[in-house]
């Protein structure tokens, strides 16, 4: 695995990530949450509708369908390694949209402020792993990686 070539990982560690497995499982796992959201959206179209209008994103079923291409679409994109810039990219910016309409902190108070407070940078968070699957997509060409 050459991303992790002259790493100041312990030995251990470069083991246990070397197999040829770990980096799709990991990509898999990373973008587990949007595939089941975008299938169960797909789904239940009815209530993924429903659930643009109460965040108040209209029309609310443009919203829906667009959520689960991206969902679907940009996680297939980061699994299989092909075109994971626009995955992700699509992915970061359906989080960031819900993240700053699903919890807006700054408009609450109380245990509804810290919860909210708690998810928005969680979300953040996830952008940024987002970005470092981009990182390293550059830094490990997909041809060196022929099983992933």
């Amino acid at each position: 695995m050459t991303a992790l070539t002259g790493s100041s990982n312990p030995a251990w560690v470069r083991a246990l990530l070397s197999p040829w497995w770990v980096a799709p499982l990991v990509r898999l796992a990373l973008v587990s949450a949007y595939l089941i959201g975008g299938v169960d959206k797909a789904l239940h179209f009815d209530s993924a509708i429903s659930e643009q209008a109460h965040f108040g994103l209209h029309p609310p079923a443009f919203w829906a369908a667009l959520a689960i291409v991206v969902e679907i679409g940009g996680s297939l994109c980061v699994v299989v390694r092909r075109f994971t810039w626009i995955g992700v990219g699509g992915l970061g910016m359906l989080t960031a949209v819900a993240m700053l309409v699903a919890n807006d902190f700054w408009n609450q108070t109380g245990t509804a402020r810290f919860m909210a407070l708690n998810s928005f940078f969680e979300h953040l968070g996830l952008i940024a792993a987002l970005v470092l699957v981009t990182m390293l997509a550059d830094a490990q060409p997909a041809a060196s990686d022929s099983r992933a």
